[in-house]
């Protein structure tokens, strides 16, 4: 009898009825523990917890001073901690909240932006915050006109 390579079908062997999943499962624990590892470096921004609706006002506050960053119309920016308000560059203020942040690390950080400033420099603000090794940024706003609670 003539054999014909991988595909002969002879008597002394039955056909193999199964598929052999190993190499399958390796291949995409493979694949699973790249896209782990690619996913975060893919996405941009700044994260911002944005309230969906009108948001209540922060109670535990009382014992901490926040450092608020300011961005008026113009697009000049502003740092206070108390009730000092001083003009400060956009370079300048990554180093300002690192010193303050080094001495309080528990220091709430708060950005007022203008509501005719543009949201790229907003934007900006908050990135920079986040490389001075801010974790979370609150942002400070009005309620609305016709909001009847009390502060």
């Amino acid at each position: 009898m003539m054999t014909h390579g991988p595909f002969h079908r002879g008597g002394s062997r039955k056909p193999m009825g199964e598929i052999n999943v190993v190499p399958f499962i390796d291949v995409m624990l493979v694949l699973l523990v790249i896209f782990m590892i690619t996913a975060p470096m893919l996405t941009q921004g700044v994260q911002v917890d944005l309230p969906q609706v009108t948001s209540e006002p922060i109670e535990d506050m009382e014992d901490r001073e926040p450092i608020v960053i300011s961005v008026d119309r113009e697009g000049q920016y502003y740092i206070s901690l108390g009730d000092e308000e001083t003009p400060v560059s956009l370079d300048d203020i990554a180093d300002k909240v690192i010193i303050i942040l080094d001495r309080r690390p528990d220091t709430p950080v708060m950005v007022r932006g203008d509501r005719n400033v543009s949201y790229g420099q907003v934007v900006t603000l908050m990135s920079t915050l986040q490389v001075a090794g801010v974790a979370n940024v609150g942002l400070i706003s009005e309620p609305p006109a016709g909001d009847s609670r009390e502060s």
